[in-house]
């Protein structure tokens, strides 16, 4: 068996399929065509199809943050204490932002920029397009924001003291 293996080389095969390649036969395409689906066919028959698995079921786990008895009440109270923390977070950076721009002011009055015509104009800019707009101005959004919230808690209140009573 092993004398065999001996006499077989890949190089001869190939330059013995090259020989036959170069003659002049009339049915060579045929042939390679029918030998190539040959070869392909048993191929297929051997690669098996892709098989996936079912995914598993998901494990659906639930966060509970909030207690499951809570009323609409003490909803209410979370969601105004909420807001009142929102609305004391907004007015400290404002009160910070209202600091740099003093403190850019002042540096550049000490570089002898005229900075108070410069945010004049710029708030001039600002609320001329605010009025193209047709919109509210800055001070009229804010009184109404501040009392829609005012109001949506003290009713939230009054109605769950009803509701208590």
């Amino acid at each position: 068996m092993k004398g065999f293996f001996r006499s077989i080389s890949p190089k001869a095969a190939v330059r013995d399929f090259a020989g036959q390649w170069q003659q002049e036969t009339p049915h060579r395409w045929p042939i390679l065509g029918v030998a190539m689906a040959m070869t392909f066919a048993i191929f297929m028959l051997f690669i098996p199809d892709s098989q996936r698995a079912a995914l598993p079921r998901p494990q659906i786990d639930y966060i509970t943050t909030f207690a499951p008895d809570r009323t609409d009440a003490d909803i209410i109270a979370s969601n105004c204490s909420n807001q009142a923390f929102k609305d004391e977070l907004e007015a400290r950076l404002a009160q910070r932002a209202q600091l740099r721009r003093e403190m850019y002011q002042a540096l550049g009055r000490a570089t002898f920029v005229d900075v108070d015509e410069a945010v004049a104009e710029a708030e001039r800019q600002a609320e001329a397009q605010r009025l193209a707009k047709g919109a509210p101005s800055k001070e009229e959004l804010a009184e109404q924001e501040a009392r829609s919230v005012e109001e949506y808690c003290a009713n939230a209140a009054t109605n769950a003291a009803a509701n208590a009573g």
